[in-house]
């Protein structure tokens, strides 16, 4: 894959908004009960909340790279939509540490699509609660939090 020599600050900050979006979402789904997806006492079930970020994930590398178009898919079951949402996540992040131009800008996707994501995964930890198997306390702040860091390799919560 082709690395930009000197990626715009509004295309890094990008990339960093997408490596937080993934380990906040890590830290969201980790360790949750086998029926968690299933879980409906207050709304949408999660595994379709998951499911509704993959498919913006999905919708930013679309609109990234010039092919537009909102596509829905059903939900798959619980670990395989975090897997389908994760590869997701580092497509798009790949796309954006590419030399391949942006077909939008760097604001309207993360006002549209990566805000979208971040908020659904604050509902998919405050289902955990709800649920009863809360996410673990985490100091977002002081989180090793790098770029490229995606999925299955994000570090230890602090």
């Amino acid at each position: 894959m082709r690395r930009i020599a000197a990626m715009s600050g509004k295309r890094e900050l990008l990339r960093h908004t997408v490596a937080t979006l993934a380990y906040r979402l890590a830290r969201a789904v980790e360790d949750a009960p086998q029926d968690f997806g299933a879980f409906e006492q207050a709304g949408r079930a999660p595994v379709n909340i998951l499911a509704h970020i993959g498919d913006l994930i999905d919708w930013a590398l679309r609109l990234a790279s010039g092919q537009g178009g909102w596509l829905q898919s059903g939900p798959l079951a619980w670990k395989e939509e975090e897997k389908r949402v994760f590869a997701a996540i580092a497509a798009l992040d790949n796309h954006l540490a590419s030399e391949d131009p942006l077909h939008t800008t760097e604001e309207k996707l993360f006002q549209g699509p990566v805000a979208d994501a971040l908020t659904h995964v604050g509902q998919l930890a405050m289902l955990r609660r709800l649920a009863g198997n809360k996410v673990r306390r985490e100091n977002f702040y002081v989180a090793t939090i790098t770029v490229g860091q995606l999925g299955v390799e994000r570090s230890e919560p602090k």
